[in-house]
């Protein structure tokens, strides 16, 4: 098991990351990106995600490499990891987890 993060350098997504959670998880995420180091994103105890987190997740991992910030999505649930997969955004999201996964960091 990994430590947690450190304050204000990563956040635990809720079961349900619908449009309702996404404003404060964009804005956790702005306050994570605010700072030096790595931004870190549990992602274990989600049940359903849905577009626009979907979408704020990505927008984030663009910014923070971009920023030459690390941004990770540590210990997926199942349920994260499918919607991740079935909408293309594994490449994107930075989840690699197998060869399938490879593929989609080449479209």
């Amino acid at each position: 098991m990994q430590p947690p993060p450190a304050p204000g350098r990563g956040l635990c997504l809720p079961a349900h990351c619908g449009t309702v959670a996404a404003e404060d998880i964009r804005v956790r995420l702005v306050l994570a990106a605010d700072l030096d180091g790595s931004i870190e994103v549990d992602a274990s105890g989600v049940d359903s995600v849905g577009q626009a987190v979907l979408q704020i997740l990505v927008a984030a991992r663009h910014e923070a490499l971009g920023n030459g910030q690390c941004f990770t999505i540590t210990d997926p649930s199942p349920a994260f990891v499918d919607r991740v997969r079935r909408c293309q955004l594994a490449g994107a999201i930075g989840l690699i987890e197998t060869d399938d996964t490879q593929k989609d960091d080449q479209l």
